[in-house]
């Protein structure tokens, strides 16, 4: 399946919304509009994977990568799962814990 990503802003945002399949094949897309945006200070970055219906290591790598990117420059990274299966990845993992996951994009938008 095809992965697209795609960069908004919504209420002083970066929005980052994919869709497809964040495998090792995708992951790079991903992180190519995520890079930039991770090193602005004090950037708040959505990562809005609603559409996302299977992540594998590589794609939380990309993640990971971005919270501690974004973390380094003062801002915050928020991300968006709607999808039971790749809720329980983040969930096996513990990123759920490190990351926080939102059900919706309006939710993670409400977020401080």
């Amino acid at each position: 399946m095809d992965f697209t990503v795609a960069v908004t802003e919504v209420e002083g945002r970066s929005v980052v919304t994919g869709a497809g399949e964040l495998d090792v094949h995708s992951a790079p897309l991903l992180l190519a509009k995520l890079e930039p945006l991770s090193q602005q200070p004090n950037g708040a970055i959505v990562v809005d994977l609603a559409a996302v219906g299977f992540i594998d290591s590589t794609g939380l790598g990309v993640l990971v990568t971005t919270l501690k990117h974004v973390r380094e420059s003062g801002g915050t990274l928020d991300v968006v799962v709607s999808s039971p299966r790749v809720l329980k990845v983040f969930a096996l993992t513990g990123l759920d814990v490190v990351i926080p996951l939102h059900a919706t994009l309006a939710e993670a938008l409400q977020t401080p």
